[in-house]
């Protein structure tokens, strides 16, 4: 039961992370192939990335359903672009679920490998946010990671609530939903509110 859960949001999360790289793609003029391939690292990146400090081999190597998932969501916004491309905040309501499910997801993975609890918020933090780097990356932006909006401690806050419930024996399926939507919540009120950390200011050359 505690694995299909874990699974279901696993696709969920490569689904919703799918979208939001062949949205970001669009706006680049690329083809459906080349949407793809950007839409596929944004789902992959990050759990990618984990599997590979756990020492582990990467998921997609085991299992063709993250292609079809993105390939999915590749007809499904070619379907509905009009719908969802109209929507300005597309992009960021399908990045921001994808974040929280798949920190969820690396959390969840790095305690059943037996590893520390500050750990498995690290593996949570990077299995969410580094596909979303890689994206903007290979589309030449700068990551939102990098940006002054909160997005690594939204991951890290929904990590220290999934150890919290779980300390206290919540039942997995509730422990999951409940730090997933810390992380998405905390994310939404950041950027409505432009809550965000102190910018670190350029030194020049009289400061010196």
């Amino acid at each position: 039961m505690e694995y299909n859960f874990t699974l279901l949001l696993d696709l969920s999360g490569t689904f919703a992370f799918a979208i939001s790289g062949i949205r970001l793609a669009s706006g680049k003029q690329m083809d459906w192939f080349g949407a793809y391939i950007i839409g596929l690292v944004t789902a992959i990146g990050g759990g990618t990335v984990r599997d590979l400090l756990l020492d582990v081999t990467p998921f997609w190597i085991l299992d063709a359903k993250y292609f079809l998932i993105t390939g999915i969501a590749l007809i499904a916004t070619l379907l509905f672009k009009e719908k969802l491309f109209k929507l300005g905040s597309t992009l960021f309501l399908f990045d921001t679920v994808g974040l929280g499910l798949f920190t969820i997801v690396g959390i969840s993975k790095s305690m059943d490998a037996g590893l520390p609890l500050w750990v498995c918020i690290v593996m949570g933090t990077i299995t969410g946010s580094v596909g979303g780097v890689i994206r903007d990356i290979l589309l030449n932006e700068v990551p939102l990671l990098f940006q002054k909006d909160i997005y690594a401690l939204a991951c890290v806050s929904g990590g220290v609530v999934y150890i919290l419930c779980n300390h206290f024996h919540l039942p997995t399926g509730i422990t999951a939903i409940i730090a997933a939507l810390t992380v998405i919540v905390f994310r939404l009120l950041a950027v409505k509110y432009h809550i965000h950390l102190p910018k670190l200011q350029a030194l020049d050359a009289k400061s010196k």
